[in-house]
């Protein structure tokens, strides 16, 4: 029960919160601002004679402190349980085994053949290695 908790349930009221707490913070109005002028009338009106900068205040206080609770619950959370179990799951490696011998009845497998010489440089310069080129 504690794992959907932790897990689904507060990630959501993080969320929440979150978003809540935007809308909030938008509708407090600033220091000389008239937020009341934008729907026709003065700020005293829009909410009420005089509460509305109290409640909203209160409501934007209880947003940010369930948005601080909700924060540190989901960091210690993701502290405590370790990222991954990929390694602890995965086979021990094992040692390169030698190829199989080749069968009595087979035949042998034939070595590469070599590289041909490269001809020398057909300008006057300097071989490659540092040697001379051969008088024509």
């Amino acid at each position: 029960m504690t794992g959907v908790l932790i897990n689904y349930v507060v990630p959501v009221i993080h969320v929440l919160a979150c978003l809540f707490l935007i809308v909030v913070v938008l509708l407090q109005t600033g220091k000389g601002a008239d937020m009341g002028a934008v729907f026709g009338g003065g700020s005293q009106t829009l909410f009420g004679s005089s509460g509305a900068g109290n409640f909203l205040t209160k409501l934007t206080t209880g947003t940010a402190i369930t948005f601080m609770l909700t924060s540190l619950i989901l960091t210690y959370n993701a502290s405590r349980t370790p990222a991954s179990n990929l390694l602890n799951r995965l086979p021990a490696a094992e040692a390169p085994s030698a190829p199989p011998a080749p069968e009595a009845g087979a035949p042998a497998p034939e070595a590469a053949p070599a590289a041909p010489e490269a001809p020398p440089p057909a300008g006057g310069g300097e071989a490659p290695g540092g040697e001379a080129p051969a008088p024509q």
